[in-house]
Parts: C-alpha cells; structure tokens; sequence
C-alpha cells in the first residue's frame, strides 16, 4: 500500500514529456529539444583535472563528513565574497548539498510540520510545491505578474490569511520569467518576513547567467537573521550531472538543516567536491565565456520567439526565455503540443509553472546554435 503523500502529487512534467519526446525521435521524427535547462556545455577544464587527480587520494573511495570538505567549505565563503560581498563562516553557515532540490527537500523537511503552509511563487519552480505535499503541509501560492515586474506584492500578501505560514520561497533571477530582483525587492521582503516570522528562502541558481551584476539576497542587511539561499554549480559552472549545491544561512538554521541531511545521505563523493573547489575558484573570464554563448544563442531565440508571434523581454536574465503568446485561442499546452507534433521542436508550456504562466511559453538556451538555426528554418517554411 503507498503511502497516502503520494496522492498529492503526481511525476514531473519534464519526466514524462522527455518520454515522449525521446519515442519520437525512435520513431525517426528527431526532436529539437528547447524545453529543459540542462546546460549541454563543458565544465571548466580544472574542474574536470580536479576530479581526475582525486583518485589518488587514499581516501577518495571512502564515506566523507556530512558537512563536506573544509577546503569546499572555504570555496563557498570567498566566492560569496567576491561576488556577493557577503561573509559567511565557512565552519557554521554553509552547507554544502547534493544540489539544490535535494535542498529543497531538506529545508521543508526541517521546518515544515504537517498542516504547515509554505507560500509558493506562481508561476514557479514547480519543485516548491511538490515538496510542500510531500511533507504533509500545505503550498500558498503567490502571484507574480508582468505588470508587477515579476516582484512579490507585498500589499496583496499582506491580504491573504498568513495563518500557519512557516516559509516562504523567493527564487531570483527568476525561474521561469528570467526577472532580476529589483534594487529594494530583497530589502522589503527581508523586512516583511521578519515581521510575520516566517522563514524566507532565496534559490539563487541563475545569477551568472545573462547578468551585469550577479544578485544574492544573502548580501542584503538582515537576511542572515531571517532568510537562507541555496545556490548550485549545475547551471553557471556546467555542472548539472554533478550535482553540487550549496546553503547559506545562519548557525541555527544551518545545524536545523544538517540534521535532516545527516540523516539522508553519507556525504559527496571526494572528487566531485574537489571538482567543485576548482569550479569556485574559476576567472570572471569563465562566466564571460559562457555568456557569450547564451547572448548569441538567445538572439536566435528571439528571432524565433518572434516568428511564433510571442512578445518578451530583450533584458531578462537566466537560462531561459518566457514569452508571451498573442494568440489567445490556444492554451499553452495546446500550442506546444501542436508545435512539437507539426515542427518537432518542444517548448515548455507555461502553465506547468502555475496559473499565472498560462498564455507564456518557455525556450531554454541550452540549445546548440545550429539547433536552433535548423527550428527557424522548419517554421519559416511552413
């Protein structure tokens, strides 16, 4: 007998979809595929020579702490303050994780009792809400709109029935939008959040992607007291199988965490953390490298967002572009579904993200240029 939890969820959409996308392309229709964000480029070079010389160590095949290794530890502390300019201590306020859902799960799972409610963005990471019913409380969604600019309203918040609300996700730049966090959004919630108490939690895994300044919530006064961020190495070190993430917070919340994590897992595998040191420890040049590829690619995106007669944001940031559909006659399942079984080309419908992404669609840039070059040219010709 399954356990009654599984009731209120149901299998990823990506994990199903990518099935039928991959029966396709058994099937002789090749699909072109513009629906995830896994980056398909290399990791940086050292990263790779890091793992490989990790063998010989004599330990390397053994269980490894719970915390990770102090060396990992530091690497999370000075890249947050390089690029950041927050000072965190390496011994107490990180955490490094087996990626950033596994965080997710963690952090629900430390403190959300059952009947609990989380406030949940829509649209959003769907993940949020999957792992709110997972642990038997209950998601309270959000709404982020375009004329808002994507911010949290913290006036309509202040409307709802807050009654039970232990947390509260926040994900900037966001997912699936590409929105930045405005200059005093951070500032504001941080303040709200403290005065509602309620934990407040940045996922922050997009923040070199397509942007001038990379934004941290963790950077802000009194976020340490009130909030945590979760970070990865998946999407702006190329380091998505690895995975590799990381939680920042204070003393208190951080040992909350660990004792859910200690109880979950016997630690990273050595070289993967060293391959994380060496990633922490890459030039600027390496994210410039990389945005050069995702500015030439996201300019044939809008070349074809703008043939499937969309409208979106030239200045977003993140692995992705959201556009809006001007065709008002199709939900937006109903458009991709038609454009994958006419084009084989599979974009992400909004809706998957929540209410509020109906009538969006969802291109990933982890898309070779000549992909997309080759998805302009069996749309056009039609």
């Amino acid at each position: 007998m399954k356990a009654r939890r599984l009731n209120t969820v149901q299998e990823y959409y990506f994990s199903k979809k990518l099935r039928e996308v991959a029966a396709m392309a058994a099937a002789g229709k090749p699909v072109i595929n513009m629906g995830i964000g896994s980056p398909d480029l290399p990791a940086h070079p050292k990263v790779v020579a890091a793992l490989k010389d990790s063998f010989n160590h004599p330990k390397v095949h053994q269980y490894q702490s719970y915390q990770g290794l102090p060396e990992l530890r530091q690497a999370i502390a000075d890249f947050y303050q390089k690029y950041y300019h927050h000072t965190a201590d390496p011994n107490c306020e990180i955490l490094p994780l087996m990626g950033s859902k596994e965080g997710i799960m963690h952090i629900s799972m430390a403190f959300l009792n059952p009947g609990d409610k989380a406030l949940i963005p829509n649209p959003g990471y769907p993940t949020y809400q999957s792992v709110t019913r997972l642990v038997e409380a209950a998601p309270v969604f959000y709404d982020l709109k375009a004329d808002h600019q994507w911010q949290p309203d913290l006036e309509a918040l202040d409307q709802m029935d807050l009654t039970a609300v232990k947390l509260m996700w926040v994900n900037y730049p966001h997912m699936p939008t590409g929105a930045n966090a405005q200059k005093h959004t951070f500032e504001k919630l941080i303040r709200w959040a403290k005065e509602k108490d309620i934990l407040l939690v940045n996922d922050n895994p997009y923040s070199f992607v397509l942007t001038d300044q990379p934004q941290s919530m963790m950077s802000v006064h009194g976020a340490k007291e009130v909030g945590m961020e979760l970070n990865s190495l998946s999407k702006s070190f190329n380091m998505a199988g690895w995975r590799v993430g990381m939680l920042l917070g204070n003393k208190e919340n951080i040992n909350a965490v660990l004792k859910v994590k200690s109880n979950m897992d016997s630690g990273m595998f050595y070289g993967i953390q060293k391959g994380a040191v060496a990633a922490l420890q890459a030039q600027e040049s390496w994210f410039k490298k990389l945005n050069d590829v995702y500015t030439q690619r996201r300019k044939l995106i809008f070349e074809l967002a703008t043939l499937l007669n969309t409208d979106f944001d030239i200045h977003s940031s993140g692995l992705f572009v959201w556009a809006k559909l001007r065709d008002k006659s199709k939900s937006s399942v109903e458009y991709i579904e038609e454009i994958l079984q006419k084009y084989h080309v599979f974009i992400a419908p909004g809706s998957i993200f929540g209410s509020q992404g109906e009538g969006y669609i969802r291109f990933s840039l982890c898309v070779e240029a000549v992909q997309i070059s080759k998805a302009i040219e069996r749309i056009s010709k039609s």
